[in-house]
């Protein structure tokens, strides 16, 4: 079915063909070319990350902090039930026993409350994910991180371009754990098709990092003259984009700024139109708490039910609209249900239930968001 106002569209800013076809004329089309470093020096000098490594997508990203990490079969993992199965798989792929926390009431990130009833001796990682790009409660998970010695690992896919903000200020996300991975998904703010990014900020992991980006061998030592010939020294697999994928990234990096401009825009546009649906009691409008800035990457809203949900999905595609629902809980899925130890996660469920994502992205007009807004009004007076 076409749509008049799809879920998403992903955008190009100008550059993206040129610097693929620069790539091309350069005979450099693997990776860890002069775009892969480009791209990696932008988030270093512009977020203050550790050392930061271009991959294939998210998930390779997050596979990557799992071999970091050393985990073996029985270590025990903390994450959130109300995620992507890629935050999951990474972990599992490694033989770690998943323990799912619960939401918070006012979003579906990681309730810090929830975590530390579930750490045991074997706990090796507490997973973050900063859903919708809102910041997770970062100075309370961290708080526990230090306590038992646990490295935290924030799962970014959705946070580029924001912040953790406290009375020190503003940090960003995906800088204040010791392992961090992004999502350049053409979903997400700023896109190359697919693609991601693992950010090492703890130096511990830094030499470890390029050696299983590369395949397990020490190859980048090697080509940096640091070492006379490189061999296999560790496990790893092909972790790299192309150069092709680096250079169309880049091209969005040099707009990050007016990208990010018209989506915050028509994430108030939003907000401020669907307020009298929330004053009204039909809906509840998605919330950024004070601790966190907003990337504008997602706008949202909880419908009263799982059935009104599903009839203002249907009816707004009946109006060549297409409004989304998203995670469903990973602790009740048929893979894990069967190894869950049995509690109840009513936070996760109920946005599992009730959670609809709007359509945002850049090529997205005011008007058309106002037109969507009119159209949630008129189910709900019908």
């Amino acid at each position: 079915m076409e749509f008049d106002i799809p879920f998403n569209k992903p955008y190009l800013v100008g550059p993206e063909m040129d610097y693929m076809q620069l790539a091309v004329e350069s005979l450099k089309l693997s990776g860890n070319g002069k775009f892969t470093q480009k791209c990696q020096e932008y988030f270093q000098d512009h977020y203050g990350f550790g050392k930061c490594l271009l991959t294939s997508s998210c998930t390779d990203a997050l596979e990557m902090a799992a071999l970091l990490l050393r985990l073996e079969p029985g270590d025990e993992v903390i994450l959130p039930s109300f995620t992507f199965v890629s935050t999951a798989n990474a972990f599992v792929l490694r033989g770690a026993h998943l323990k799912f926390a619960d939401s918070l009431n006012y979003n579906p990130n990681i309730n810090p409350a929830a975590i530390e009833a579930l750490i045991s001796n074997k706990t090796k990682a507490i997973v973050v994910v900063h859903y919708a790009g809102m910041a997770c409660p970062m100075n309370e998970i961290l708080t526990i991180g230090r306590k038992y010695n646990i490295p935290i690992v924030e799962d970014a896919a959705q946070a580029i371009d924001n912040m953790y903000l406290d009375q020190n200020g503003a940090r960003s996300l995906g800088g204040l754990g010791a392992l961090s991975a992004f999502s350049f998904h053409e979903t997400k703010n700023i896109i190359s098709g697919e693609g991601g990014m693992l950010a090492i900020n703890d130096q511990v992991y830094e030499e470890r990092a390029e050696i299983l980006w590369e395949k397990g061998t020490n190859r980048s030592a090697f080509f940096r003259g640091e070492v006379d010939k490189y061999g296999w020294v560790d496990l790893g697999s092909s972790f790299l984009p192309s150069e092709l994928t680096a250079a169309f990234l880049y091209a969005q990096l040099e707009h990050l700024k007016h990208i990010q401009e018209h989506r915050l825009k028509l994430w108030y546009v939003y907000h401020e139109a669907l307020a009298p649906l929330e004053e009204a009691g039909y809906l509840t409008r998605m919330q950024v708490p004070e601790y966190s800035g907003n990337n504008a990457h997602m706008y949202y809203v909880l419908c009263r039910s799982a059935q009104e949900r599903s009839e203002l999905a249907a009816f707004l595609k009946s109006k060549r609209i297409l409004a989304v629902t998203h995670y469903l809980s990973l602790h009740a899925s048929p893979f894990f249900s069967p190894k869950h130890d049995g509690r109840d996660l009513p936070e996760s469920d109920r946005y599992t239930q009730t959670l609809l994502r709007l359509p945002l992205y850049m090529a997205l007009k005011e008007e058309e968001a106002l037109r969507v807004c009119a159209e949630m009004g008129a189910y709900f007076k019908a």
